[in-house]
């Protein structure tokens, strides 16, 4: 089948089940995408039992298409360019110390506690797993998810410090958790050098110099952005900026995602304000808006349908469940951990342990990763597990965010960000 009528099959499955959520189901938008997508999986899967295979079709049209390739090296840079056009400056810098803090220290923590635990878990129901391959499906399952953390957070009111902070985390802690994932997976796989210098060598170079080169990337769009008043060039400068920084970040062996990110912010907020015309940043908010929600619908009905490809097993299933609430506390203790080291320099809103632990979402990321390791049996397990954790977040998660915040939180707005890290 032809890259066009792939393209063509995902965006009208994506555009019918977005006008099926809209007029019935009324969920966020991501949500009932991917409720959508599980719903058409769940009937293929019937049918097939009933005798009619038109499961084969869908099936062999999901195994065409890689993945994690797909939203790795495609879809995710300019997913990470329109969150982060939309955060102020200010208000990250006004939290750097809650947001890097959690976007390194929390992945690393994370991926540890989870990795321990189902090491120790695995021996109860008859498995095993090295330690190495546990610690590469916590590296995988540490970040939170930017894609389903920012389209979540567009339904909510959550007071704005904490939105920073859960938006902020997001977007930096994926390409440090890509980071921790490659140096995970050399060292189950025994391809990479494993010492403490090499970790950090391998540290600096993807997520200090990937920050340095959304820097540089970031500036130079900034310098041309300046020198023009026309919309359409300046929307091809930031389009540009995303596809050939994020190809030459990888190239040069940096974080891409980080590099974007950055250049975003940059973009966002300097390139906005200083660079544009009031028409200029009219058109550009809206054409990464729509980028954002059509490449947003296509990932999650596509998250939807992939349970189709996973091979899943009662003895999958419950491991599955059983890390939901690993993975929960593991990101309980890491925000607790930050916070109370944290708390002594600034004061935070109250609740914000319980309320950035829970909207700490998993998403396509890890399901990404997941796909992307070699075939072997420890894939299959961590395939299954991953995309149970990645369907009670976003689900479960996802849905009750909004009144666990209206619930912890009567009084939203001022006098907590006034208080707050």
């Amino acid at each position: 089948m032809s890259f066009f009528n792939i393209i063509a099959i995902f965006i009208t499955i994506a555009a019918l089940a977005s006008f099926i959520n809209y007029r019935y189901i009324k969920l966020p938008s991501t949500i009932g995408l991917m409720v959508i997508g599980l719903l058409c999986s769940l009937v293929l899967i019937a049918l097939n039992e009933l005798g009619l295979d038109i499961e084969s079709g869908a099936v062999g049209l999901l195994r065409s298409i890689d993945f994690s390739e797909a939203l790795m090296n495609g879809m995710l840079s300019f997913l990470l360019f329109a969150g982060a056009l939309k955060i102020n400056l200010n208000d990250l810098a006004n939290r750097k110390y809650i947001v890097s803090t959690l976007a390194t220290f929390g992945v690393v923590a994370t991926t540890f506690i989870v990795g321990i635990g189902l090491y120790y878990i695995l021996p109860l129901l008859g498995l095993s797993m090295s330690f190495a391959w546990c610690l590469v499906f916590g590296a995988l399952i540490a970040p939170t998810d930017p894609v389903a953390v920012l389209s979540i957070l567009k339904s909510i009111k959550a007071p704005r410090s904490l939105e920073i902070k859960i938006a902020g985390e997001s977007l930096f802690n994926d390409g440090v958790g890509v980071v921790v994932f490659i140096v995970m997976l050399g060292i189950a796989s025994g391809g990479h050098a494993t010492g403490v210098g090499d970790i950090l060598i391998l540290f600096a170079q993807e997520a200090i110099g990937g920050a340095l080169f959304g820097i540089v990337i970031g500036w130079l769009g900034y310098l041309l952005l300046k020198r023009v008043d026309e919309f359409t060039v300046e929307i091809m400068l930031t389009l540009a900026m995303v596809c050939g920084g994020y190809a030459m970040a990888s190239w040069l062996h940096l974080s891409g995602p980080i590099a974007i990110v950055v250049a975003g912010l940059l973009v966002g907020n300097y390139g906005r304000n200083f660079a544009m015309s009031e028409t200029t940043r009219g058109h550009l908010d809206h054409f990464w808006e729509l980028i954002d929600e059509i490449l947003n619908a296509v990932l999650f009905i596509w998250m939807g349908l992939e349970v189709l490809i996973v091979e899943f097993s009662s003895t999958f299933l419950i491991i599955g469940l059983i890390a939901i609430p690993l993975v929960l506390i593991a990101r309980f203790l890491s925000v607790s951990s930050a916070i109370s080291v944290l708390k002594f320099k600034r004061s935070f809103t109250k609740h914000a342990i319980t309320i950035l632990t829970w909207g700490g979402l998993r998403g396509g990321i890890s399901i990404a990763l997941a796909l992307s390791l070699p075939p072997g049996k420890s894939r299959d397990l961590i395939v299954s597990i991953t995309y149970v954790v990645v369907v009670f977040s976003i689900l479960v998660q996802g849905l009750s965010i909004k009144s666990m915040i209206n619930r912890l939180i009567s009084q939203p707005e001022l006098p907590l960000d006034e208080q707050d890290d």
